[in-house]
């Protein structure tokens, strides 16, 4: 997902959210490749994403959405913080500039009715995408939202507990302050770029504190470490792994951006081999889950990742009688 910049080039065919406003299209892209209707998929097209709080839950909606449609291009516009009539004029008047769809999450309903009055009078089609999951929640639960703005991002308790878990995990990122391990909800070991960092980053974000330790090859774990249970007691410990190739894949493109050219055992394939050869040993020795991480999104390894936190937690322990793969 781009964003056209006034006299820049086309816009790369990507799906990535860049830019936190809108900008008119580029004059390179041709004016009949604008869809302004219900016409073919393979066109650019304006997105809106307007808010009255981050934008955040709108961006993620959007991306799902857009992933689905490898054809289409569309040109990103975000109206964030939607909170006075001023602003939201403002995103009214992008939106008649540049017309296309609409996503919005306004809890307001004055302002909810002028962005859908301007939507309808353009014929432009619109949603409130959080409408029919409060809507259904309302229903089962028997009881009415409160329709308050940015909830999901109060400083409450469980805020500041996020806060302490990312303050954690940058604290013991890459095998630092191993002593203070014990404090962790998850260790996570592997040898070098399989994700240890980004993963426990992105855990930290979802309030979990974790920890990291690279195994570095001739170097024994450090008793901190080895005294780890590591599965029903204490933090869990996982091994991430890979195959061979897709790790010699990732550090030779390490080496190149920092203009390394020497051939070393740290790209030599039988090296690598070994490497992940004695990692899966150590984790099937000590009973810790392998999660292969090869071809998992950095989210996808979270989400596995704290299945097993959350069936740890209800079930009591976790066995691994049907081997330690996951």
């Amino acid at each position: 997902m781009t964003v056209a910049k006034p006299g820049g080039r086309r816009p790369p065919q990507t799906c990535e959210l860049t830019s936190p406003h809108g900008c008119p299209v580029s004059d390179e892209i041709p004016a009949t490749a604008l869809s302004r209707g219900w016409g073919p998929a393979n066109v650019y097209f304006h997105l809106h994403l307007v808010s009255d709080s981050t934008g955040e839950t709108l961006q993620a909606y959007a991306q799902a959405v857009c992933a689905q449609f490898d054809e289409a291009r569309p040109i990103l516009h975000i109206h964030p913080l939607i909170r006075s009539d001023r602003q939201l004029e403002r995103a009214l008047t992008m939106v008649e500039d540049a017309p296309g769809l609409v996503l919005y999450t306004l809890m307001k309903p004055e302002k909810r009715e002028a962005l859908e009055a301007l939507c309808l009078r353009l014929g432009l089609p619109h949603l409130s995408v959080l409408d029919p999951a409060i809507a259904m929640t309302g229903r089962y639960l028997g009881i009415e939202s409160s329709h308050k703005m940015g909830r999901q991002h109060e400083l409450d308790q469980a805020y500041f507990d996020r806060i302490e878990a990312l303050n954690y995990t940058l604290a013991h990122d890459d095998g630092q302050n191993v002593a203070g391990f014990h404090r962790a909800d998850v260790v996570l070991l592997g040898i070098s770029r399989t994700s240890k960092t980004p993963t426990c980053l992105y855990l930290a974000n979802r309030g979990f504190k974790a920890a990291n330790l690279p195994l570095v090859p001739g170097l024994p774990l450090p008793a901190e470490v080895e005294a780890l249970e590591g599965l029903n007691e204490g933090p869990l410990v996982i091994g991430l792994v890979a195959s061979p190739d897709r790790i010699v894949q990732i550090r030779r493109n390490r080496l190149m951006a920092l203009n390394e050219r020497d051939e070393t055992d740290y790209v030599d394939d039988a090296h690598v081999r070994e490497e992940m050869t004695n990692a899966r040993k150590l984790f099937l020795m000590k009973g810790w889950p392998m999660i292969d991480v090869s071809r998992r999104a950095i989210e996808e390894t979270a989400a596995a990742i704290v299945a097993l936190l959350n069936r740890r937690k209800t079930e009591g322990r976790l066995t691994l009688a049907g081997g330690n793969d996951f």
